[in-house]
């Protein structure tokens, strides 16, 4: 007999801890090799984490709800195996298969935090002498100099946003890494910018915290998901960064309905795939962020980036959260290949296949509250984006169209509301509605040759 070591897998380069969420398998039973046996939760996904080898669960070492760092030991199988194959590299729970050109958004989240972390503040504001120091390094320092500024993307961007040295502060992470919750708390209490004069500062707006509601008796208490945490923290963030604006257009998609009905079969037939709405209106985003670029940027300080990617979040709503994977490259992308890309994204942002690098790097966002039945929506913008499209129930609905001669008549069309959130410290209304009109235009008119 031979012990195996199962560890916290590396869920990404920029990931140094991560949360068990779930033991889908207990103290000795019986596994299969890649057979799942528990579920993890990161700042970007949640994923099912299979075993090593073949075996019977000898130790569980991690309980649920726990954070730790990557590479930690969470159990122990026991096998047949030699004692050769038990040395063999403990890095072997393998993450989820990667499309290695693919959450998001959005997506939609922050940098893990230590469940552990103390109670007392996270943060240590630095004195200026040590910012200055740390700023000007030569790229060495010791170890935990070099983990607390590998923190994830998000609290990078937010950081050179605000003008925050991450290598001078402590946070609450492993080795002191600075989590976004920390560099949130530091925003609000630390030194950011030169004192403003009185006057500024008087007709500057706070941020209102109201009073923690108590659970009466009866009501039932339970901490939020490590993916809930993240999303609420993930929304609050958007609302006090982008001014948020929206626009809102209804769409016939009368001649989309009457191409799928037309193509349907075949396209099913020639590809394996359902041919919905959706891609459509993926195509016709996609051809109108070429068209009006400042919708697909982001802002940095006073500077706009402009985007040459055009990488398009897709929110999926998930039954313990939502998660926004990215089709990557999506203006090189045919009708079918969206298809292709939307429909595997999906499927395995649902069965927690996902890898946290499908759902960074989205340069816009489309939600489709409609499939629900709603018939508009308000989203949150996706940070660091600009834009995002809510889609509304696609259904039939009387309009009144003029003929050829100039006569009014009603008749039957497939309608949606569309709906536009952006952001209007850099994306003006007019902006927004060409964006929107060219859209709509191209939804109406959509040619047959694209398929």
């Amino acid at each position: 007999m031979a012990r195996v070591d199962v560890v916290m897998p590396q869920m990404g380069e920029s990931i140094a801890e991560g949360t068990l969420s779930k033991w889908l398998k207990k103290v000795g039973d019986q596994v299969k090799r890649d057979e799942p046996i528990f579920e993890i939760s990161t700042d970007k996904v949640d994923a099912e984490i299979p075993a090593p080898s073949a075996g019977v669960i000898a130790e569980i070492l991690v309980t649920e709800g726990q954070t730790v760092p990557v590479q930690t030991v969470v159990a122990r199988l026991e096998t047949d195996m030699t004692a050769g194959v038990a040395a063999a590299p403990v890095a072997a729970a393998p993450a989820p298969a990667v499309a290695t050109t693919v959450p998001a958004a959005a997506s939609a989240g922050g940098p893990p935090r230590s469940e552990s972390a103390p109670s007392s503040p996270a943060v240590q504001h630095p004195s200026p002498a040590a910012t200055t120091a740390a700023s000007h390094g030569n790229g060495g320092g010791s170890l935990e100099d070099r983990l607390r500024t590998k923190s994830s993307p998000l609290v990078r961007r937010m950081a050179a946003e605000h003008g925050v040295e991450l290598s001078a502060l402590h946070g609450s992470g492993i080795a002191g890494r600075v989590t976004k919750r920390d560099l949130l708390e530091y925003l609000e209490t630390g030194p950011k910018t030169p004192a403003r004069p009185a006057a500024a500062a008087a007709a500057a707006p706070s941020v209102a915290h109201g009073p923690l509601p108590e659970p009466w008796p009866g009501d039932a208490v339970e901490p939020m998901t490590k993916m809930r945490s993240i999303i609420a923290e993930h929304m609050v963030v958007s609302k006090h960064t982008s001014a948020h604006v929206n626009s809102f257009f209804e769409v016939d998609f009368t001649r989309i309905a009457r191409l799928r009905a037309k193509h349907k079969s075949e396209f099913e037939k020639a590809t394996g795939e359902k041919l919905t709405y959706l891609p459509f209106i993926i195509k016709s985003v996609v051809d109108g962020l070429k068209a009006h670029p400042v919708l697909n940027a982001s802002v940095r300080g006073n500077e706009i980036i402009y985007r040459k990617q055009i990488n398009v979040g897709i929110a999926v709503a998930l039954d313990w959260g939502l998660i926004v994977p990215v089709i990557k490259g999506a203006d090189n992308l045919s009708l079918t290949g969206l298809t292709r890309s939307l429909n595997d994204l999906a499927s395995r942002a649902r069965s927690k296949r996902l890898d946290p690098r499908e759902v960074q790097d989205g340069t816009f966002t489309i939600t489709n509250p409609g499939v629900f039945g709603s018939l508009i929506g308000t989203p949150i913008i996706n940070q660091p984006q600009v834009g995002i499209l809510c889609v509304g129930a696609i259904e039939k609905r009387p309009k009144v169209l003029t003929g050829p001669d100039g006569e009014d008549t009603i008749a039957i069309r497939t309608c949606a509301y569309l709906s536009l959130s952006f952001d209007h410290r850099i994306v003006d209304g007019s902006d927004a509605d060409r964006f929107m009109s060219f859209v709509k235009k191209n939804l109406e008119s959509f040619p047959d040759a694209v398929l």
